[in-house]
């Protein structure tokens, strides 16, 4: 035997010395001529490449696709190709670990569709699947499919302020071009049979509830009638021509006088008329200039300026917007803030003159303090609160009278969304959420008369 060899030192070319031969690379049992062109095997300049240890040698957990030791162009029968690892079935373990990710959204398309296979045959996964789902549900707020309101406002506020617009929109036609547009978004996806959905449109006739039962195609009708009372006073053409009666009637008239034109129920058709002349509104009116917001605007045995007008198509936009969105089951948000703010102000300011032609009707009480004109009369404080809300003051008495927080005798508090409700003919004055304090008469007559400003 002989000894341990130091490091340095040659080892004797004894032949009964044993030998380790060197390990071969692939391929070096085969004849070189059935190598291929650049086979490793043969290295650059036809030597062995230097031994790389495999799983067998260092006890290594190596991935399939590294175990195979066969290329995939070698010649068949020696070896098979590792199996891809997208054709081997993930285990059990591996996919119920997945079924957390899978609840939140956050597997690879491949990994869903497995998990999802794994479910249909394995029911303790698919109870614990149903129960991670329900946790995920609880700790995401819940979303409504609309987009955000404002999002509009939003997006052409940065656009103006990068770039100011040439012709701008007046800060009064503002709210129904707002309207409009998400009107025309909700009906966007509707199909025939929402088209078709029954509506019943409700408003307040002397003190009692009124109604008509329509389609939302119908509804659309109708706002297209009545916005043509203010194209044809800015001398647009109307998209349906009405008879010389009808034309020169109010907005109840004037749909009543649609609705039985109509030879079959109003189908989609009608939204593209609608939509442009909503369109034809904005612009006529954002290059007409400033000076024609006092343009009276006639409906039927009243009339109101260009820019109240545009104020109140915008309220009724949204209000029969929602009526459509009830019908389909679909939730529809209130107006911007700003612009529920403007509706609510019309309403306020037209309450005195609607009071005292109610009075004159016999539904209201008598006056109990005439003042000269332009004087401080009696006056009852409408709060509005929440969302565009603020303080009205209503003179009581008369409309020529100045209402006046020194005169006050009865307050009234409610939601502005409520209000507009009311206003819509939507919720009845008993109906209404009501903070009241002092004359229980006075609140009564303001209430009835607000839900009187509704009609078709």
């Amino acid at each position: 035997m002989t000894g341990p060899v130091e490091r340095g030192e040659p080892v004797p070319d004894d032949e009964n010395t044993p030998r380790i031969p060197a390990p071969r690379a692939a391929g070096d049992d085969l004849p070189d001529g059935d190598r291929a062109p650049g086979d490793p095997a043969q290295g650059e300049r036809g030597g062995s490449l230097p031994f790389v240890p495999g799983p067998r040698e260092t006890g290594r957990d190596v991935p399939p696709e590294r175990t195979g030791t066969v290329r995939a162009d070698a010649p068949a029968g020696l070896g098979s190709p590792a199996v891809p690892p997208s054709h081997v079935p993930p285990s059990h373990t591996v996919l119920k670990s997945l079924l957390g990710a899978w609840a939140l959204a956050a597997c690879s398309t491949e990994e869903t569709d497995a998990v999802e296979a794994h479910l249909t045959e394995c029911a303790p996964c698919a109870d614990e699947a149903l129960r991670l789902r329900d946790a995920v549900g609880l700790l995401q707020a819940e979303r409504t499919l609309d987009l955000d309101p404002l999002l509009r406002a939003r997006v052409l506020e940065n656009c103006l302020g990068r770039r100011p617009a040439r012709i701008p929109v007046p800060v009064w036609a503002a709210p129904y071009d707002a309207e409009a547009a998400r009107l025309d978004a909700l009906l966007n996806d509707f199909g025939d049979a929402e088209w078709h959905a029954p509506v019943r449109l409700t408003w307040f006739e002397d003190d009692r509830r009124a109604g008509r039962r329509t389609t939302v195609a119908g509804v659309i009708g109708h706002l297209m009638t009545v916005d043509a009372m203010v194209a044809t006073a800015l001398g647009l053409d109307e998209p349906v021509p009405l008879d010389a009666g009808a034309a020169a009637a109010g907005p109840t008239a004037r749909t009543e006088a649609l609705w039985r034109a109509a030879q079959y129920p109003l189908t989609r058709t009608v939204r593209e008329p609608w939509r442009e002349q909503s369109h034809a509104l904005i612009r006529t009116v954002s290059f007409a200039g400033g000076g024609v917001a006092e343009l009276d605007v006639p409906y039927g045995e009243f009339a109101l300026p260009l820019q109240d007008a545009m104020l109140d198509r915008a309220f009724e936009c949204w209000i029969h917007a929602g009526d459509i969105a009830d019908a389909v089951d679909y939730p529809y948000d209130p107006p911007s803030g700003a612009h529920l703010h403007g509706m609510i102000d019309l309403a306020a300011r037209i309450l005195p003159a609607t009071l005292a032609g109610r009075r004159r009707a016999g539904l209201a009480s008598p006056p109990r303090g005439l003042v000269t004109a332009g004087s401080p009369g009696r006056s009852l404080r409408l709060e509005i609160e929440g969302v565009g809300g603020g303080d009205w003051y209503i003179a009581l008495d008369s409309p020529a009278a100045l209402a006046s927080p020194a005169h006050e005798v009865a307050h009234v508090a409610l939601d502005g969304v409520e209000f507009c409700k009311l206003a819509a003919g939507h919720v009845s004055p008993q109906e209404a959420a009501v903070g009241q304090l002092g004359d229980r008469e006075a609140i009564s007559d303001v209430l009835f008369a607000a839900a009187s400003l509704s009609r078709l």
